[in-house]
């Protein structure tokens, strides 16, 4: 069931009134949506126990459709109206921000991070370091409660194509090939597409259909390979990669080590490395997007076991032994997580992050949590988008995969993306495509009445170009 909200947001976008009275108003405005909300979904109720007793299937089916719409805006509003009043530097409340897979706001907290990473760094100058790297600490800790990974290993980097590289130079490329797929994001597909412009070897093992990809990675692992690399959601169409055990165990059996893109599953979708037997595979981790850390948060994961010694390596991966005679010690690599460091970096980020870890827990806000809001947005604009009507050819759902097995946008298919994306974005509404497809992101503050406006700019603007 399709509502549209009235005003641009169906909110109140008065901001004349200081901080204070403007979070009084967002906790009035949301307990009384709140209300209103539980008693739509009575009447809702009555209604449906009438139509059974009395109307056809027709209605029955219509009274069950809208039923459930009210239950998804209720799950949804019961945290998002809770966290729009955390986020009012980036004033979520009155914007129409669906770029939560792209670059997700940060809470207000981030800001106290920023100023203590600022403060110790004044006070302390060179010994600021043991600090810094306590607040990394934190970021592991996490990782490791969200992948159910407590030995896992966590070396922090300033982008995930750094620690790419370093992990490519610790492999033996006298065999020089490389099993990818073709949906992957420009971090590992530019990069692998020079090597290949470079003489290795790669194989694109095609995404679709996604159904017996495991097999096809079997059929590609035949010959002689470096390392496989694949997404766990693939960033074109957020599609969950269901087989992604199965192409591990391919892996082991081959003796291939796997490395995984996991920057649009971390914290969308739990995933436990032990229980899916994982614990021996690399993992590509970011901070930027559904995490609220801010840039400079990214990860490597990697086997406790690991002994690698990557060719392309920095002093801060040996940085227990920089008091040492480097000549006599010859190229050294600390034990733990910082075997694939590079070199100084900036760690302020790291305390921006750690704020917002910190605000996580004391919000209550689980893994598990936010894996249900993302489901139910990505359903309720999923819904609404159908109901729309809007004509195929010129923008369609790229496809109809049920949200349990998606990530946290959705993504639809136009030959227009660009034109609509600009139009939205001067409408008020962000969103990102890429080539024909325009993605729509979510985030755990996006509340219904958002996503129902986004909806009303959505419709309007593909009747303006078609």
């Amino acid at each position: 069931m399709y509502f549209l909200t009235s005003g641009p947001l169906g909110l109140d976008s008065d901001r004349g009134s200081g901080i204070g009275d403007r979070d009084r108003d967002r906790d009035r405005g949301s307990i009384t949506h709140s209300l209103v909300l539980v008693l739509a979904l009575s009447l809702s109720l009555s209604l449906a126990l009438s139509l059974a007793l009395s109307l056809s299937p027709i209605l029955l089916l219509s009274s069950f459709f809208f039923l459930l719409t009210f239950f998804h805006m209720f799950n949804i509003d019961n945290l998002a109206l809770k966290l729009q009043p955390h986020y009012s530097h980036f004033d979520v409340s009155n914007r129409l921000m669906f770029s939560g897979h792209s670059h997700q706001a940060w809470p207000d907290v981030a800001l106290e991070g920023l100023q203590e990473g600022y403060m110790e760094a004044a006070k302390l100058v060179d010994e600021k370091w043991a600090p810094a790297f306590a607040k990394t600490d934190v970021l592991r800790g996490w990782l490791r409660g969200f992948y159910d990974d407590p030995d896992g290993l966590y070396t922090v980097s300033q982008n995930t194509h750094d620690v790419l590289i370093r992990l490519l130079s610790s492999f033996d490329w006298s065999r020089g090939r490389i099993v990818t797929t073709d949906g992957e994001f420009h971090t590992v597909y530019r990069q692998t597409k020079r090597l290949e412009e470079a003489g290795v070897s790669v194989e694109r093992v095609p995404v679709f259909p996604l159904k017996g990809i495991a097999e096809r990675f079997r059929l590609a692992l035949q010959a002689p390979t470096t390392v496989a690399i694949v997404s766990r959601v693939f960033f074109m169409n957020a599609l969950v990669l269901d087989e992604l055990p199965a192409i591990a165990a391919i892996c082991r059996e081959k003796g291939v080590p796997l490395v995984v893109d996991d920057y649009h599953g971390t914290n969308v979708i739990p995933i436990s490395l032990r229980d899916t037997g994982m614990e021996d595979t690399y993992w590509l981790i970011g901070g930027y997007k559904y995490m609220q850390w801010g840039e400079g948060n990214c990860f490597l994961r990697f086997p406790s076991n690991c002994a690698l010694r990557p060719v392309i390596t920095g002093w801060f991966s040996s940085f227990n032994s920089l008091t040492l005679n480097r000549e006599k010690i010859g190229i050294l690599y600390d034990n733990g997580d910082n075997r694939f460091l590079g070199g100084t970096y900036d760690p302020i980020s790291q305390y921006r992050a750690a704020r917002v870890v910190q605000f996580f827990e004391e919000m209550g806000i689980t893994p598990e949590l936010l894996e249900r809001q993302y489901r139910t947005q990505v359903q309720l604009f999923r819904d609404g988008f159908k109901e729309l009507d809007l004509p195929d050819h010129a923008i369609a759902l790229k496809h109809d995969v049920p949200s349990t097995s998606t990530g946290g946008f959705v993504a639809l298919e136009t030959p227009h993306a660009g034109q609509i994306r600009v139009s939205l974005r001067e409408r008020g509404m962000l969103t990102d495509h890429r080539d024909t497809t325009l993605r729509i992101g979510m985030a755990p503050y996006v509340s219904s009445a958002q996503i129902q406006a986004g909806l009303g700019l959505l419709s309007a603007v593909v009747k303006e170009i078609v």
